[in-house]
C-alpha cells in the first residue's frame, strides 16, 4: 500500500511600499510594506488576490466588519462592499485603538 503526499503551495507574500489616499476617510497613508489598511478608520481597498499581488479585479472599498483576538495580537476583519470578499489583517501598531476597539464584538462573517 502506497501513501501520497500532496503538497500544496501556500500563497507567496509579496511586500510592496506604497503610499495611498484612503477610500473611506481620505486619510493619506504612508505605506511601510506591509501596509493593508488606514491606521485611522481601518478601510482598506479590495486589491490583492494573495497579499501584495495587487491581482484582485474588483478594487472596491472593504469596510472593517470586525475584529478578534488571535495568537496574542487582533486581527481586522473586512469585507469588500462590491463583491463581499472577506480578507483578515494583523493590526498594525499605529493602528487607531478606539477603531478598533470598536470592532470587538461584532460577528464575523466566515469567508
Amino acid at each position: 500500500m502506497s501513501c501520497w503526499l500532496v503538497m500544496t503551495q501556500l500563497p507567496s507574500f509579496t511586500r510592496r511600499k506604497e503610499n495611498f489616499r484612503c477610500l473611506h476617510c481620505g486619510t493619506p497613508v504612508r505605506g511601510s510594506g506591509y501596509t493593508n489598511h488606514c491606521p485611522r478608520c481601518l478601510w482598506s481597498r479590495h486589491v490583492d488576490v494573495n497579499p501584495g499581488d495587487r491581482a484582485a479585479e474588483c478594487g472596491a472599498a472593504m469596510e472593517p466588519v470586525g475584529a478578534l483576538w488571535e495568537g496574542g495580537e487582533i486581527v481586522v476583519v473586512q469585507q469588500c462592499l462590491d463583491c463581499g470578499h472577506i480578507r483578515r489583517n494583523r493590526a498594525a501598531a499605529n493602528d487607531d485603538r478606539d477603531a478598533l476597539l470598536a470592532l470587538f464584538g461584532r460577528p464575523v462573517p466566515d469567508p
